[in-house]
C-alpha cells in the first residue's frame, strides 16, 4: 500500500516549529517568545507564518495585549505536546537498573580467564544483579568476531587492540614463568638463563594455529628453538602431568602461582610480558547496561 506523502508545508515543520507553538502560547507575546528562546523575534514571525500557512489557521489572535490561542491552536498543542514529550523521553539517557535486570550476558574468554577471573565477575553479577544469567564462551581466535556477530557482550583476553569497530581496555600486564615439581634439579638455586633453560623436558601448551604465546615469540626473535618434550592444546590438568616429572611448562605467572602449594613457580629468561585486555564492539558503547557491565569487570579484572 503506498504511504501518502505530507504536504509540502507540513513537510517542512520540524519539532523546533512545534516547540515554539508552545513558547508562545505560554509567554503570551511573540517578542517573549523570542527572548526566551534566544532568537529574534523576525525567526518567531517567520516560523509562525509556516505555521499559519501548514495548518490554514492563525493560531493565536491579539486580546488584551496577549497572543491567545486558537481553539485549532489548543488542539495543536495537546497533540504536539504528547510527541514532544515521547522526543524528550526518547532523548533522556539510558537508563539501567542491575536489580530489576533479567538479561543474559556472554562473556567471550578462554581457560587463563576461566580459572581467574570469571568465579569473581560472576559473583561481581550474581551480588549486583541477582536476576541476570551470565553464559561464558570461548574466545578461540575470533574473539573479535564473537563481538561483531553478536554471540558476545565482551571479550576478556590477551588480545591486541583491532582498529575501528572495537574498544579495549587493559586490566593488567602478565608474564610467563616456569613451573616445576619441587624435586625438579632446577627448582632452586640461581636463575634460569637461556641455555639452561631451553635444555629443559618442556611441556609445551600449543592453543591453536593462530596464537603463538608473547615467550615464545620472544624465543624466536633471539634466534632460539624450543623443543618439547611434550605438546597439549590446554593448561587443564597441568599440575598432575608435572607433578613427581622432571617436566618443566612456561605458563602465565598468575595462573601458575595458583599450584604454588604442590609446585615449584620460578622466573623464565623469556617473560614474554603480554597485556590482558577488556574487549567490546562500537555497537554496544553507548548502551548503559554494557557501560555498567564493563566497569563491573574492570573493577573485578584490574591489577
Amino acid at each position: 500500500m503506498r504511504t501518502p506523502s505530507l504536504p509540502p508545508e507540513a513537510a517542512a515543520l520540524d519539532f523546533a516549529a512545534l516547540e515554539l507553538l508552545r513558547v508562545v502560547h505560554d509567554s503570551g507575546s511573540f517578542s517573549a517568545a523570542a527572548e526566551r528562546l534566544g532568537v529574534n523575534q523576525s525567526a518567531v514571525s517567520y516560523t509562525m507564518a509556516k505555521l499559519r500557512g501548514c495548518f490554514g489557521d492563525p493560531l493565536f489572535v491579539r486580546q488584551g495585549g496577549r497572543q491567545v490561542a486558537t481553539e485549532r491552536c489548543q488542539d495543536l498543542l495537546e497533540r504536539s505536546g504528547l510527541m514532544l514529550a515521547m522526543l524528550e523521553d526518547m532523548a533522556r539517557p539510558e537508563a539501567f537498573d542491575p536489580q530489576g535486570s533479567t538479561r543474559n550476558v556472554a562473556i567471550a574468554c578462554n581457560y587463563y580467564e576461566r580459572v581467574l577471573l570469571i568465579p569473581r565477575i560472576v559473583a561481581a553479577i550474581r551480588q549486583a544483579a541477582p536476576c541476570m544469567t551470565v553464559t561464558v564462551i570461548n574466545a578461540l581466535g575470533d574473539g573479535h568476531q564473537r563481538l561483531l556477530s553478536r554471540e558476545a557482550d565482551v571479550l576478556v583476553g590477551p588480545f591486541a587492540p583491532s582498529g575501528a569497530g572495537f574498544h579495549s581496555r587493559r586490566l593488567y600486564v602478565e608474564e610467563y614463568a616456569c613451573l616445576m615439581d619441587p624435586a625438579h634439579p632446577a627448582a632452586h638455586g640461581t636463575d634460569l638463563d637461556a641455555d639452561g633453560y631451553l635444555a629443559l623436558n618442556h611441556v609445551l601448551i600449543q592453543y591453536g594455529p593462530a596464537w603463538r604465546s608473547a615467550y615464545l615469540q620472544e624465543i624466536d626473535a633471539a634466534g632460539h628453538v624450543l623443543t618439547p618434550a611434550i605438546t597439549v592444546p590446554s593448561p587443564a590438568g597441568l599440575d598432575t602431568l608435572i607433578a613427581g616429572s622432571d617436566l618443566v611448562a612456561t605458563v602465565p605467572r598468575r595462573l601458575g602461582a595458583r599450584n604454588a602449594a604442590r609446585l615449584v613457580l620460578r622466573d623464565c629468561p623469556f617473560r614474554g610480558q603480554f597485556d590482558l585486555r577488556l574487549g567490546w564492539a562500537s555497537h554496544t558503547n553507548a548502551s548503559a547496561m554494557h557501560r555498567w557491565l564493563r566497569d563491573l569487570i574492570w573493577q573485578v579484572g584490574r591489577g
